[in-house]
């Protein structure tokens, strides 16, 4: 792990040279002040050197000045040294998570996630850039310090230096109690915000159902495990800090009483011991900052460990000797498909189906049955192990293909459409970004909805608002269609993509998708039969297993699951028509 944190320090090796060296001239010029005040001490108020005595104030004053502007070099470029890296963490987070499987993402809250991008790599970001700096200059002083004090009299110097193993092991004993509890108090803001992300995100649903005390309930439960993280975490903080304190205090009552003792037996002067309390002080100095240190540390290294964490996640990946899908006509077949999201579980079991090009096949049945995984294993969103089956288009296993060519060839609308924030342009061309002004006015004809995006003030340069809540339902809907007609796929999934809609709306949108599944391979879940009567063939998927298979008209005579799925369908449409 340290070597991977180490590795964003490279771009901004030069700056962090000159960094160093900032800090390393503001440690030197901070051992200037005991050492003029022993020399005017000893040697220059005793000679009467008043010459010298003003002189040597200009120096330090001067010396002052460069460490002032040594201290803004190392404040504003330190600190961007550290946004640099924080950047680059960030950069490549969301790039590392673009290529994550849908498994991690069905086991991961998106908060969670948030919390990881967001405050997790700011304390990554300050430990980037306090660190080394204090690490050098209180390292610096200390040593420089214990050299300088050394010379003016050993054994001192030995008495006061005593307390630094005292020091350590106390660091040492608390140190393992705070990364304990700053790792559970990272964990549970992670927990508030993805209660937030999702309180936020179905605030709706929230008010429809009148529910705002219970979400506030699941806010304050998820606040009170933050709280009580915290006051486990400041309490060993606490411990920490009130016994290193203790102990720096204890340096200063060696000083009185043992430089006092040298004092009176004329071991040293009263410049020396003057100067043994200032060096100790600017000892002190850097102890302090040193254990002040231990606390940013815990949190840069808990952030750190959880970037990393997600860094290491394993990412989709093409087989070794994958090629790309090109030239494609759209055949499909499924082959002895298997599949289950954990072992205990089996959602799919021997699927054989094949669709030949710019045929249409509904998956039909219970929710619950596969429908929906048989499709998401298409586009190998999830992947099919050794021994589960197979899934070819034109006869290439797609484990063989690269995943990019893969999708890039499969067109999806949903029943959940997903809309980003942006424009109306912005979404349709979501479906291929180098498209022009025609081609997309073209795919919006296609889909039923340009002519509502013309009566809007600002046309295609329209707001839609996160997940286009300014939109109706079917508005979305036609939006997401336009989105594949611009894509242009060779072959098409439909997912209960009219389930959500009213009847009017229906209508529209199955123009729109008649419109889009000609010339394509088409794979259609539904749960409105009514709009798959025409599919070239029917499947019905129960736990499973493929059951029934034919035409319409095939299927009606079967009198089997099929028949009676449509019998009751049609006697509800009754009842409420």
């Amino acid at each position: 792990m340290l070597k991977r944190f180490i590795s964003y320090y490279k771009p901004h090796k030069k700056m962090l040279a000159l960094d160093m060296l900032a800090a390393l001239l503001i440690s030197l010029i901070g051992m200037v002040y005991p050492i003029v005040t022993n020399k005017m001490l000893n040697e220059y108020i005793p000679k009467r050197m008043y010459t010298t005595i003003v002189i040597a104030g200009v120096i330090v004053l001067v010396l002052y000045a460069l460490r002032m502007f040594m201290r803004y070099f190392v404040q504003y470029y330190g600190h961007l040294i550290g946004v640099k890296m924080q950047s680059q963490m960030r950069k490549d987070l969301f790039d590392h998570l673009q290529k994550l499987p849908f498994s991690f993402y069905d086991n991961n809250e998106t908060g969670r996630i948030m919390t990881r991008i967001t405050s997790d790599l700011f304390e990554v970001c300050e430990l980037a850039h306090h660190g080394p700096e204090n690490l050098l200059i209180s390292s610096v002083m200390i040593v420089f310090s214990f050299t300088y004090l050394m010379t003016i009299d050993p054994i001192l110097t030995l008495i006061i230096f005593a307390c630094v193993p005292i020091l350590v092991v106390v660091t040492m004993h608390y140190r393992k109690a705070m990364k304990r509890a700053f790792d559970d108090r990272r964990k549970s803001n992670a927990t508030i915000n993805a209660a937030v992300e999702s309180s936020v995100t179905g605030i709706r649903v929230t008010k429809a159902y009148t529910n705002a005390d219970r979400e506030v309930e699941k806010f304050v439960k998820g606040d009170e495990q933050f709280v009580d993280a915290s006051r486990r975490a400041y309490s060993a903080m606490a411990k920490f800090h009130a016994s290193t304190s203790f102990v720096t205090d204890v340096f200063n009552v060696f000083i009185l009483i043992a430089g006092g003792l040298f004092l009176y037996a004329d071991r040293i002067s009263f410049g020396d011991y003057s100067t043994f309390i200032v060096s100790v002080n600017l000892f002190i100095s850097p102890v302090n900052t040193l254990i002040g240190f231990m606390e940013q540390f815990q949190n840069g290294v808990s952030g750190f460990r959880r970037f990393v964490e997600i860094m290491e996640e394993t990412p989709e990946t093409d087989a070794p000797d994958a090629i790309a899908l090109e030239n494609v006509k759209g055949e499909i077949e499924f082959k002895n498909v298997s599949y289950s999201y954990d072992p205990t579980k089996e959602v799919l079991h021997n699927i054989d189906l094949k669709l030949e090009k710019g045929r249409k096949l509904a998956l039909v049945g219970p929710s619950g049955g596969g429908k929906t995984t048989l499709c998401h294993l298409l586009p190998n969103f999830y992947k099919l192990d050794n021994g589960e089956g197979s899934i070819s288009i034109d006869g290439k296993d797609i484990r063989s293909l690269t995943l990019e060519s893969v999708r890039k060839n499969i067109g999806i609308v949903q029943q959940d459409v997903f809309l980003f924030v942006g424009t109306i342009r912005d979404n349709i061309l979501y479906g291929r970004p180098d498209a022009t002004d025609e081609e997309i006015h073209e795919a919006a004809r296609r889909a039923n909805i340009h002519d509502y995006i013309m009566t809007l003030e600002n046309g295609y340069d329209t707001e839609i608002g996160e997940r286009g809540v300014k939109l109706s339902g079917g508005q979305k809907q036609r939006l997401s269609i336009a989105r594949v007609f611009l894509k242009d796929p060779a072959i098409l999934i439909l997912d209960e993509a009219t389930s959500a809609l009213d009847n009017t709306t229906e209508v529209l949108i199955q123009q729109a998708l008649d419109e889009l599944c000609k010339g394509r391979t088409t794979l259609v879940v539904a749960h409105r039969l009514s709009t798959i009567r025409n599919a070239d063939e029917i499947a019905v998927v129960m736990d499973g297993r493929i059951t029934e298979r034919g035409t319409h008209e095939e299927l009606m005579a079967q009198n089997g699951t099929y028949k009676s799925l449509y019998a009751l369908q049609f006697r509800d449409n009754d009842i409420f028509e």
